[in-house]
């Protein structure tokens, strides 16, 4: 998996704060954009968050470009309905140099079943070619290929969401690989912008675990 920070808004710190000033302030955007210290943006932007009024956040957005992922993990990511997705297409991008796959940890240490893995994918990828050069096109032969076939994908959130995501994704329940997505995707973050992502992280960073099979485990920040 490669994840990269692609663009993200300027200084999204304080166009998140000026918002929120705003909204309680006689002066106008230039005064208050021009009076603010990162003091006052620090100061300001904490409150804001621990009082949970994260609808501010939504002016600053991240893109992330992510490769390396599977078919799998692509069907629980666009469960965030309030994001923007542009994804590698089956339909029109013919594999003919080769299919790449995702193999899960827990395969690859069954060294027996790694093998089966192994040669069913490449058994399908070898089919897959013999249905292109027979003519079958690249949207009617793609219905073979499995879940872990790996994809491209450009990713866009603002910042209320991407706290929301983080809330579920990075959980120690979630399902692994959206998981470690998920925790690069914090990592860079908070890189650019550590105070709108101060708290974020599964629930239980904030406010305990709201999961009704907890894992019982203290969470772990990814490394």
């Amino acid at each position: 998996m490669k994840i990269k920070l692609l663009k993200f808004t300027n200084d999204p710190e304080k166009i998140c704060a000026v918002a929120a000033k705003l909204c309680r302030s006689s002066e106008n955007i230039d005064e208050i954009s021009g009076n603010f210290t990162k003091e006052k943006i620090k100061e300001l932007l904490s409150r804001i968050i621990s009082s949970g009024h994260y609808s501010v956040l939504e002016h600053s957005s991240f893109t992330f470009g992510v490769e390396g992922i599977s078919r799998v993990l692509l069907a629980q990511l666009t469960r965030h309905r309030i994001a923007s997705f542009s994804v590698q297409s089956q339909r029109y991008v013919r594999f003919e140099n080769g299919v790449e796959y995702v193999v899960p940890d827990t395969i690859k240490k069954n060294k027996t079943l790694l093998k089966k893995y192994d040669d069913f994918l490449k058994n399908t990828e070898t089919l897959y070619k013999e249905f292109l050069d027979e003519g079958i096109p690249a949207e009617d032969a793609r219905y073979i290929l499995p879940n872990a076939s790996a994809t491209k994908i450009v990713i866009t959130m603002n910042a209320r969401e991407l706290k929301h995501f983080f809330s579920l994704r990075c959980c120690n329940r979630s399902q692994w690989e959206i998981r470690d997505m998920a925790c690069l995707m914090l990592n860079l973050v908070k890189k650019k912008a550590a105070l709108l992502f101060s708290d974020a992280g599964p629930d239980c960073v904030r406010k305990g675990c709201n999961e009704v099979f907890s894992c019982g485990k203290p969470w772990k920040k990814y490394k």
